[in-house]
């Protein structure tokens, strides 16, 4: 289609340009993101997706949407889930983060005890970074191989290994870490070397 300019002289005719399809609202595009996510999106998401913040905005003035934190919304009928919490803080991390320590014992069913605060690992390099901790989230600073990660639902999580040996390090209860291991063990979700040094840890401090 042209469009006829009558203001100029001589007359200019302009083509319509159909724009990429990522930068015009694309919701089935985002509910597929949201859907992986426990309902969950981020603003960068939202954004790929073609969804402007001001679109973002009038969204949530009709409550299609819910701000659940700087950067993260809901979709308001999307069925609750089980890990919505965890989603929302690895949400938050730019996905870079990996769930470890007592959060990674709970998931990978392991321990009883609902920890107070999720424990999150992100990249080494952070730790210089001026972060606003989400309430409620403990921040651990290294670098997690692929090797060591595993999922759990639609979240990352430290491997069953891995997870006993940050514990260890962490200085959890004895008789916590003790009946973790020995039920990884049972259940053959790591393997007797991988836990050594864990055992040996757990030894000593019997010792003591």
């Amino acid at each position: 289609m042209f469009m006829r300019l009558h203001k100029y002289k001589p007359t200019v005719k302009i083509r319509a340009v159909t724009l990429p399809r990522a930068s015009r609202p694309d919701w089935d595009r985002l509910y597929g993101v949201a859907l992986r996510q426990e309902g969950h999106f981020t603003t960068q998401q939202a954004h790929d997706a073609g969804y402007s913040s001001q679109l973002l905005v009038k969204y949530m003035r009709s409550e299609k949407v819910l701000r659940i934190r700087r950067g993260i919304y809901r979709l308001k009928h999307f069925p609750p889930g089980q890990q919505e919490d965890l989603v929302a803080i690895w949400l938050w991390s730019d996905r870079a983060g990996v769930f470890s320590h007592e959060t990674a014992l709970m998931l990978h069913d392991l321990s009883d005890v609902l920890p107070a605060r999720a424990h999150l690992t992100v990249p080494a390099t952070w730790r210089e970074r001026r972060l606003r901790v989400p309430e409620g989230v403990v921040l651990h600073y290294a670098d997690v191989r692929k090797t060591e990660r595993a999922w759990i639902g639609v979240v990352p999580v430290t491997s069953v290994a891995r997870t006993l040996a940050d514990c260890a390090a962490d200085h959890l209860s004895p008789d916590l870490l003790s009946a973790a291991v020995d039920q990884a063990l049972a259940r053959g979700v790591v393997a007797k070397r991988e836990v050594a040094r864990v055992q040996r840890a757990l030894r000593a401090a019997g010792a003591k």
